[in-house]
């Protein structure tokens, strides 16, 4: 599950300059939190209508990542800024709903746990540190490729974004057909 949180924390570090270890942690733990508490409410959600969050959740998810990784591209096309102007952390807002649109799987997640014996708090508290670690490293790889690339790093990242809300949709769309 935290593959697609990953990728978008490569394109969030590579969008910065020169992110520090701790701007890399703060966006691990932000969205760490939120993957740890969206399969508890999936599974609050799954105990009275799982349909229908599993019905729409690739949609919403797909939806989200496209508009930042739109977001991001329109803002890497701009004029290229002086290192010194970049800035070296995003927006709470920005982390947050970006952590919201990839930690529906881990919602989904726990829409189906609702339906078997498994302990949901130890789940959340797993899926919540996983995606911690593989974010703060994500964000670290991310500061890396943007050093190379430069500002133009905030387009990849966006294409990065919109690439894991297609890979979502697809993923859910063709798991609902059956292939």
């Amino acid at each position: 599950m935290s593959t697609d949180a990953f990728a978008a924390a490569v394109g969030k570090g590579a969008a910065l300059h020169k992110p520090p270890l701790r701007e890399a942690l703060r966006t691990g733990l932000i969205f760490g939190v939120i993957e740890t508490i969206t399969p508890l409410i999936g599974w609050v959600i799954g105990l009275a209508a799982s349909q229908y969050v599993s019905q729409w959740d690739h949609w919403i998810a797909f939806t989200l990542l496209s508009c930042l990784g739109v977001h991001m591209i329109w803002a890497g096309m701009g004029e290229p800024e002086q290192a010194d102007e970049l800035k070296q952390t995003h927006s709470f807002w920005l982390l947050a709903v970006t952590a919201v649109a990839t930690s529906l799987d881990a919602l989904a997640v726990g829409v189906t746990l609702a339906f078997v014996d498994v302990s949901i708090f130890w789940a959340a508290i797993a899926i919540g540190l996983a995606t911690t670690v593989m974010v703060t490293i994500g964000v670290m790889l991310g500061r890396t490729i943007g050093t190379i690339i430069g500002k133009r790093a905030e387009i990849v990242g966006g294409l990065v974004l919109i690439v894991v809300g297609v890979a979502v949709l697809f993923d859910h769309l063709s798991a609902a057909t059956g292939q």
